[in-house]
């Protein structure tokens, strides 16, 4: 059973982050979310789901705004020749449908299923938004607080200067 957003909002209080939830109507890529946000503070953030040729499944996370070059990031992160995960597979593994990746969603995945990537730049906002498991809503926390969620789920991110 994959965990709903009061499931996370809960967490995320019982590890004591503190967030700050915008609902809006549902977005599903970069330049909709840029449209309807309006002036919310701190860093947007795009998710990508990526399996290598050996299936092994990557979640980077990174500014919405960074350029994200597959063939430059394979090197980066250690991987083989990376391709975007199909939609059955974000859905077995982290419980979202495509428009709504988020490092929220590690919530539904197992601890040895995939490697989350996190660009560093990004890391070093005072604000980072992404979506608490619904594209209908954006959730804001501090990059220290996504550190925290990210470690209770089993994970261990690497910062990587993309």
């Amino acid at each position: 059973m994959n965990a709903t957003p009061d499931d996370l909002f809960a967490r995320l209080d019982r590890l004591g982050i503190k967030t700050q939830t915008h609902r809006h109507p549902p977005v599903f890529t970069v330049e909709e979310s840029k449209r309807l946000r309006g002036d919310l503070p701190g860093a947007h953030c795009k998710n990508l789901l990526l399996r290598d040729h050996k299936k092994s499944l990557w979640l980077v996370v990174a500014a919405e705004d960074r350029a994200i070059d597959l063939k430059a990031l394979k090197g980066l992160m250690g991987s083989g020749r990376l391709s975007f995960a199909k939609a059955e597979v974000l859905r077995e593994t982290l419980g979202v449908d495509a428009g709504a990746v988020t490092p929220f969603a590690l919530i539904n995945a197992a601890e040895d299923v995939l490697h989350v990537v996190l660009d560093a730049a990004m890391m070093r906002r005072e604000l980072l938004n992404f979506h608490p498991l619904t594209n209908a809503a954006t959730t804001a926390i501090t990059p220290d607080g996504l550190l925290t969620f990210i470690s209770s789920c089993g994970h261990e991110p690497r910062i990587v200067e993309m």
